[in-house]
């Protein structure tokens, strides 16, 4: 009676049903208090059976009861499956109960809860592209930084602290996983083998340029003898005197670091809109060159990625547009490069050549998905205008898909494109996109 009692105390928090289940031997007596054989009190009706709530289709589950009595050797063996969450509800109870009142055995569990956590791996070891602008504008929400970034620096911050992110990630083994370098030369796909140490110093060496443009320190000994993308990463393997390793990450990223902030106080000048940065055989002005830096950040992370087998998201789709926007508005020059090399189709008639500023033959290339829009490109000069009345094919693509053509990961020929018109202006305007990657 008295541990009816005592168990009834503990359990006064629950319902009459469950308390009924605890205390059961004080309502089988006879009296005032007592039931019928029908079940109810005081002879009035029989009390209805509780009806559960809808429940979705799962089974309702069993009322509670008091927890066993076990001793305390068999309730320390069950603390592991306990933490495994594979007791049964009664051991559980007990389990619970036990650990109010032993102090070893909750600290043993405490441990053993701890150690399960680890047990489980994250199914993404990446943050969400657009997590760390959220956090960002809500701290920017509450004071303004004395130097903002502007928008046009915006992709490449962005893009360097997710590299950043996977790069502390990866352990040192992965650092000479093997990985390549590829870009289209021509026609012709082209490969180079490297580690993803190699890969690092890759985009060291290019960053390299913007840096030099900025007055920042080149990472380069003699850089006047590698004023290309391909010498410069040449130049820094023959200066290592061993294989990059993960030692590459701190200049790197004190170059990005160095970069964001150079450029963010050149933003205010009014003279830094002149700049142009060299990459040997073609300049791009410098809002674009970090646009550009900000696209080769990402494509060589997921080159690292599938080399390490890390799970890694495109870009922002707002930063992904501004990506896609400077591959089109580079295309009609590549085009034109491409016809004087004899690598796409001349102009069938004179009269397709239109003076400049006026439109002209053109190709709609319509980008789906994230950072989507469209964007008129002229066929037959870099000074002519897009023209929708005088658009002689339409190409859909999506965006991600051809962020890869332009970075030369896909072939012009199996780029997943919606193609309707002229079969030739399309094969010269895929073949020009993936002639925008290079090493």
């Amino acid at each position: 009676m008295n541990g009816g009692a005592e168990r009834f105390e503990r359990f006064e928090g629950f319902g009459r049903h469950e308390r009924r289940q605890v205390g059961a031997g004080d309502d089988s007596r006879d009296g005032s208090g007592s039931r019928d054989a029908g079940g109810g009190r005081d002879g009035g009706e029989a009390v209805p059976p509780r009806v559960p709530a809808e429940d979705g289709g799962q089974p309702v589950p069993e009322p509670l009861t008091a927890p066993p009595v076990l001793a305390h050797g068999v309730l320390k063996a069950l603390l592991g499956a306990w933490a495994l969450a594979a007791c049964s509800a009664q051991e559980t109870a007990a389990v619970e109960e036990h650990l109010g009142t032993c102090g070893p055995c909750a600290d043993e569990a405490l441990r053993l809860r701890e150690a399960v956590g680890l047990l489980h791996a994250e199914d993404s070891l990446d943050l969400a592209p657009a997590l760390r602008t959220r956090v960002l504008q809500g701290c920017l929400d509450r004071r303004a930084p004395r130097i903002p970034v502007p928008d046009w620096v915006a992709p490449y911050d962005a893009e360097t602290a997710r590299l950043d992110a996977l790069l502390q990630d990866i352990g040192n083994a992965e650092w000479h996983a093997p990985a390549r370098l590829r870009w289209f030369e021509g026609d012709r796909p082209v490969s180079r083998r490297t580690t993803v140490a190699g890969v690092i110093a890759h985009l060291l060496s290019v960053d390299g340029l913007v840096a030099v443009t900025l007055g920042l320190d080149d990472p380069l000994p003699r850089a006047a003898d590698a004023p290309t993308p391909a010498a410069r990463t040449e130049a820094y393997r023959r200066a290592s005197r061993f294989p990059p390793s993960r030692g590459v990450r701190g200049p790197w990223r004190e170059q990005s670091h160095a970069l964001v902030r150079t450029a963010s106080l050149t933003s205010g000048n009014s003279g830094s809109g002149k700049l142009s940065v060299s990459y040997g055989d073609f300049e791009l002005p410098l809002r674009d060159a970090m646009l550009d830096r900000a696209f080769e950040c990402w494509i060589h992370a997921e080159d690292i990625a599938e080399a390490v087998a890390y799970p890694y998201e495109p870009p922002a789709p707002r930063h992904l547009h501004r990506m896609i926007d400077l591959a089109a508005r580079v295309l009609p020059t590549v085009l034109a490069e491409r016809r004087r090399a004899g690598l796409a189709t001349p102009p069938r008639q004179t009269r397709h050549l239109v003076p400049a500023g006026s439109p002209g033959r053109s190709l709609r290339l319509e980008i789906e998905g994230l950072g989507g829009g469209e964007w008129l490109i002229p066929l037959d000069s870099p000074a002519a205008v897009g023209s929708a009345d005088h658009a002689v094919a339409h190409v859909a693509l999506d965006g991600v898909e051809f962020c890869r053509l332009a970075a030369g990961r896909v072939s012009p020929e199996d780029a997943a494109a919606g193609q309707e018109g002229d079969r030739e202006a399309i094969r010269d305007v895929l073949s020009a996109a993936a002639s925008l990657s290079r090493m």
